[in-house]
């Protein structure tokens, strides 16, 4: 997994920002992430989809957070999400209103220890790009620090005008994550985030390899302000 952090104006967030949430800012900064992963034994309701349980998507996110009482869930919000299988698009907008959008996509990586990985999807007539390779043993996020704001991450969130906000957790372990070199991307950023963030999406104040784990995906609920 890669994980391409940039700061951006909250202001370009704020008509996207779920009902029941919150914009989650880090050290007063607004960020939004590019990020390319495999899906590894996935699960849906606890259980695995036949012949979909491993596939690339690159997405492009923001964090949020809703507060329940004492209770503080740290989430994520999709602007974009791109996959190349119809069936895991098409179930993931009708059950969870994910913004996905199929398209054709491929993948390398080398397993290291340090991980590398490269992810390209076809867009605009061309094939695009992401990649990047560890630096260094690889730790698992300090507690506190930027890392572990954008990695543990264990609530979705979706919302439309007039309609109620979806929220639905997302488990998997604590990640070993490395510092990312010899990153590169090559993308239409517009086409992902529109021009009100393309501007930007181009000096990442974060670069990250993730190791990636199973994920399941549990069943959303709706909720109200």
């Amino acid at each position: 997994m890669i994980i391409l952090t940039y700061a951006v104006d909250p202001t370009r967030l704020a008509d996207r920002v779920p009902a029941g949430t919150t914009l989650d800012l880090w050290h007063g900064k607004m960020l939004v992430s590019l990020v390319g992963f495999q899906f590894q034994d996935t699960r849906v309701l606890g259980a695995p989809v036949p012949c979909h349980q491993s596939f690339d998507e690159v997405n492009l996110r923001f964090y949020v957070r809703r507060v329940i009482g004492g209770d503080v869930r740290p989430g994520v919000v999709f602007i974009r999400e791109l996959v190349a299988r119809r069936i895991v698009g098409g179930m993931a907008r009708l059950l969870y209103r994910e913004p996905y959008h199929v398209v054709p996509m491929r993948s390398t990586g080398d397993p290291g220890p340090p991980p590398g990985v490269h992810y390209e999807w076809r867009a605009g007539g061309r094939w695009c790009a992401l990649s990047g390779t560890g630096d260094g043993p690889g730790a698992p996020a300090a507690a506190g620090s930027l890392e572990e704001f954008l990695t543990e991450r264990h609530w979705g969130y979706n919302g439309e005008p007039r309609k109620q906000t979806l929220e639905y957790r997302v488990d998997h372990p604590r990640w070993r994550l490395w510092p990312a070199r010899n990153t590169h991307v090559d993308y239409d950023a517009a086409s992902l985030g529109g021009m009100e963030l393309a501007h930007s999406l181009t000096a990442p104040i974060s670069a990250l390899i993730a190791e990636g784990s199973a994920v399941t995906i549990h069943w959303r609920n709706r909720i109200t302000n």
